[in-house]
């Protein structure tokens, strides 16, 4: 993760692009997620957070990250898979979302992936533990299968209280 990473494409040029480019793989409990790249500020080993009174279960607490604040979210919490265990391959994802940090725990990270246009497929109409609208699509690679997640619809959702909406 050490190299910088160049988009080849405007991520403000439309649906066209939205399931294309690069995306830092990761795992939760059985399935590999995927989430762009130009989102991810930096890995870090899980540390220790301090809780917040009567925050939702899938909000472990807030770290200090040099001086700025950081609310962290479980992700296998918040998706509703069971409990995680955390051990020496637990991570945190710090991502920058609508212009705020905030912190993803998740089981471990796999990879950095490009996936072209023809790659990525649209979400299924099928009951699944997440909701749709937080999916940009299921992302192909050889044998693989990403789940695409639209990580500023998810944080910036009223639900999850992070990020502040836009202004109409």
């Amino acid at each position: 993760m050490s190299q910088p990473v160049q988009a080849n494409h405007d991520t403000s040029a439309g649906n066209a692009d939205a399931g294309t480019g690069e995306f830092l793989t990761f795992v939760l409990g059985e399935e590999e997620y995927g989430v762009d790249i130009l989102r991810v500020q930096e890995i870090r080993s899980y540390d220790a957070v301090t809780r917040l009174p009567d925050a939702p279960d899938y909000i472990k607490g807030v770290i200090n990250l040099r001086g700025i604040i950081v609310p962290v979210v479980d992700m296998r919490l918040k998706f509703r898979l069971a409990k995680a265990e955390y051990n020496a391959l637990t991570v945190m994802i710090v991502l920058n979302v609508g212009g705020r940090v905030v912190g993803m725990v998740v089981d471990s990270v796999s990879d950095v992936v490009r996936l072209s246009g023809e790659q990525v497929r649209s979400v299924p109409e099928i009951g699944a533990t997440i909701d749709r609208q937080f999916l940009t699509g299921i992302g192909t690679l050889d044998e693989r299968m990403l789940i695409l997640l639209d990580i500023e619809r998810l944080m910036g959702h009223e639900t999850m209280g992070l990020v502040a909406a836009e202004a109409a």
